[in-house]
This record gives C-alpha cells, sequence and structure tokens, in this order.
C-alpha cells in the first residue's frame, strides 16, 4: 500500500477539500479543543445527539480511507500510545504524518482515550489505558514534599513523559499538592509541617520555633511547637529547645520522649529521691529547664512520700497536688458559671486548640496530668474539652464556634461554662464599638439593587 508521503497527503487533503464538509470539520475542531458534545452542539445550533452522529460519521468516512492508505497503522498508534500519556504530535511522528486535528479521529477509532487526571481528562495526550497516567501522577504525589528545582528528575523517575503540563496539574485544587510561599511542593492537608521539613533539610542546622513561622505561615510559636509535635519528622534538641529532623541522627538527642518519662524512668530505677537529686538526675538523661521539671511533679504517675521523696503513685505515693495559680484577668467565676474571654487568632479559625491559663484547669478540679473534663454544647456542636497536660492547658477548637458567629482574627468569644451541670456556651464577646468584624462589615459597600 501508500508509503507515509501518501497518508501525509491524505490527511491534508481530507481537511483541506471536500472529503470532510464545514460541519464536521467544526465538530472535529471543537472535541480536540477539549469542548463537550453539548457546547459543540450549541454552537452550531446541533443537539448533543446530531453532534455526536456527525462525528461517528466523520471518523468512519477517515478509518475507511486510512485503511485503504496505509496498513497496520492502528497497531502502530496503539504502540505509541502505551505509556500513561503520549502528546498527539508523537502518534504523528509514528504514522509519518503532519500533525493535524483530524488524527485525533483516528485515535479514538484505535482504541485510545485522553487520560484521566484529578483535573479531568488531559486535552492533546493520548493514552491505550487512560488510567494509567493517574496513577503515576499518585505516585509522584507520594514522594512530596520535595523542591521545585526537583519536580523535573522526580517526574522522570516516576515514568511521566517530558512535556507534561505537570506544574498546572500538581497546583489543580483537586490535587493533594500545593505551593509553597517558596516555590516548593506540599501536601495540601500538611503545608505548613512539610515547609518547616524543606526548610530545615535545605537549612542544614536545628533552628528556634520562631525561625520557622515564616515558611510555615504560622502566626505564633505555640502553634509551630504544636504542629512539629504531632509530627514524627521532627524532634526536639534539649537544652536548646531547638527543632531538627529525626533523620539527623548525628545529633544530640536524648531516647526518652518526654521530660516526665525521663523522670518516671529515673524514679523507676533509682527509688524515691529528694527533689534536688530527682533534678539533677533527670536533666543528665533530658536535658530541660527546672520549671519544665517541677511541671512533671503533677503527673498522674508520680507522688510524694510521707517523708518529702518523690516516687510513684503505683508504689503508693501521694499525686501532688498544684496550689492555686493566680487568677488572670480574662476568666472569672460567679456560682457555678465560670467565663473565659478568648482572643480570636487565624490559630482558631484554622481549627487548632486553644491554650488557656492553668488557673481555669486547676478550677475545674484538673489538678494532675493528664486529665480532661468535657462540656457539651447546644445543638450539633461536638463537646468542648478542656485538658490538662504536664506543661499546659487546652481548650478544644472553637473552630466551628467562630465561623457561625462570623468573628474575624482580633475578636473576642466568651466561653461559660456551668460547673454544675458539664454544659457550655460560646458567643461573640466583642464590644460593639471594638468589634473587628463589625468594621469590617461595615467597610464594605451596600449592595447596589436594580
Amino acid at each position: 500500500m501508500g508509503g507515509e508521503r501518501s497518508m501525509d497527503e491524505w490527511l491534508i487533503r481530507a481537511w483541506e477539500t471536500g472529503v470532510l464538509d464545514a460541519r464536521e470539520r467544526a465538530v472535529i475542531a471543537g472535541r480536540a479543543e477539549g469542548r463537550t458534545l453539548d457546547k459543540v452542539g450549541a454552537a452550531l445550533r446541533l443537539s448533543r445527539e446530531r453532534a455526536r452522529q456527525i462525528q461517528n460519521q466523520a471518523r468512519k468516512r477517515l478509518v475507511e480511507m486510512a485503511d485503504i492508505i496505509q496498513d497496520g497503522w492502528r497497531e502502530t498508534i496503539r504502540a505509541a500510545g502505551a505509556g500513561p500519556a503520549a502528546p498527539r504530535e508523537a502518534f504523528a511522528a509514528a504514522l509519518g504524518v503532519v500533525d493535524h486535528v483530524v488524527l485525533e479521529e483516528l485515535l479514538v477509532a484505535a482504541g485510545l482515550d485522553a487520560p484521566q487526571t484529578w483535573a479531568g481528562p488531559l486535552c492533546g495526550w493520548w493514552s491505550v489505558d487512560p488510567g494509567a497516567l493517574g496513577g503515576v501522577l499518585r505516585r509522584l504525589v507520594d514522594i512530596a514534599p520535595f523542591c521545585g528545582d526537583d519536580l523535573g528528575r522526580l517526574a522522570s523517575e516516576a515514568g511521566l513523559p517530558a512535556g507534561l503540563p505537570l506544574a498546572g496539574l500538581l497546583n489543580h485544587s483537586e490535587s493533594r499538592l500545593t505551593l509553597s510561599f517558596d516555590g516548593h511542593w506540599v501536601r495540601r492537608k500538611a503545608r505548613g509541617r512539610d515547609a518547616a521539613y524543606l526548610w530545615l533539610l535545605n537549612t542544614g542546622r536545628p533552628c528556634r520555633a520562631n525561625e520557622l513561622l515564616t515558611p510555615m505561615a504560622a502566626t505564633t510559636v505555640a502553634a509551630v511547637r504544636e504542629a512539629l509535635r504531632r509530627d514524627d519528622r521532627f524532634r526536639q534538641i534539649r537544652p536548646e529547645g531547638t527543632w531538627a529532623l529525626t533523620e539527623w541522627t548525628h545529633l544530640r538527642a536524648s531516647t526518652y520522649a518526654t521530660a516526665v518519662e525521663a523522670m518516671v524512668a529515673v524514679v523507676t530505677k533509682s527509688g524515691p529521691l529528694s527533689r534536688t537529686r530527682l533534678f539533677a538526675s533527670v536533666t543528665e538523661l533530658y536535658p530541660v529547664t527546672p520549671w519544665r521539671l517541677k511541671q512533671c511533679l503533677f503527673s498522674d504517675q508520680l507522688g510524694e512520700t510521707p517523708d518529702g521523696l518523690v516516687d510513684l503513685v503505683s508504689r503508693g505515693a501521694r499525686p501532688i497536688l498544684e496550689e492555686e495559680p493566680a487568677q488572670p484577668d480574662s476568666m472569672a467565676i460567679e456560682g457555678d458559671v465560670l467565663g473565659v474571654r478568648i482572643s480570636v487568632t487565624r490559630d482558631i479559625l484554622r481549627g487548632s486548640g486553644v491554650n488557656v491559663h492553668t488557673w481555669l484547669t486547676w478550677r475545674l478540679g484538673l489538678r494532675q496530668a493528664p486529665s480532661s473534663r468535657t462540656f457539651m454544647v447546644p445543638g450539633d456542636h461536638s463537646p468542648l474539652v478542656v485538658r490538662r497536660g504536664t506543661s499546659s492547658a487546652q481548650l478544644s477548637s472553637l473552630r466551628r464556634h467562630a465561623l457561625e458567629l462570623e468573628v474575624v482574627d482580633g475578636c473576642v468569644l466568651a466561653v461559660l461554662l456551668r460547673l454544675d451541670e458539664d454544659a457550655a456556651r460560646v458567643g461573640h464577646g466583642c464590644a460593639p464599638d471594638t468589634c473587628p468584624a463589625r468594621r469590617t462589615r461595615a467597610a464594605k459597600p451596600p449592595a447596589v439593587s436594580f
């Protein structure tokens, strides 16, 4: 049969002469641009079904001509489309023809389709297995986080073809990845921690929490610490208090996860100890401040013997109870109602727990750690939980309340806890003349009606 030049000439003739009429060319061109049959039909004042019939008729005519002109064209196309994705020009080169939109009808006839991604079908690309590209993209996502400069190399190693519009695919709203402020690829649901990981990796040294505020897009040092503690890729170096990567095995670090764990280990091995001797022994194993060591004594695992030594509660020591802390101005109690005023921050609006003064946990009877108390909230809200830790106290997330009350960063939430009923209410606690949310709404231009 005819050679490559005949095939080349036939494709051009089929498009530019009378082989295909104007409507067939318009339908084929519209579909090649990624438009649906509904949109193509609407542009031509045709129904979706009529547009489909016209495309099928044109394709049938093209296939019949291709069968006459070039043997084995289907097998050539399928071999070129065996990978996860190939651009149309790759099929044109395999067939020895000019790259043209009319070629896409032959690709469909050979059983190929547009590769499927989380962003939808990838226009201009084809594959025998349309689902394969999505799998390869997911493998690339699973490697994240990674530096922006490494994208090309990692994509090639994952088996993705060159020329793929990767940046657009990875940054699509349905992708699990997104770009960090400094151009690196991080997971959407862990963007702050992933950004911190890459920052530490690139810096090559432990960093203080305040150094990670900008890369993590965090508002407070407390939020940075909370996020890193929840991720086993990070560890804190004592006594400096800096943060490092767990994979940095060359750095000196304690074998204990917390100061409480180290203190319990010392008492378990040595028996009852004075506070001075206990603190000195623990500091050798887990460098930490004296203040933190004093807080550890309120753990539910540790107590005091009749002669004033520290021992395990499990061995009969009496739990050590905290003396009442000074009451902060942001908290008040009247009868069985305890009120707490909480400033709204970006962390609250993101759903983070709120660190509160330990006077709250003391007043609620949470004198040891860990311990908690739950307060039911009207409606379908989750209960509010106050938790006492060895070094801090926390109130569970107030994000949904903040959203329903339409507060903004800088507003105040008023939390009322009924101690006799273990019930809670959350309200907007701003004074009307100083409320940031009211000022924001007042600054918006009024809606225009016609």
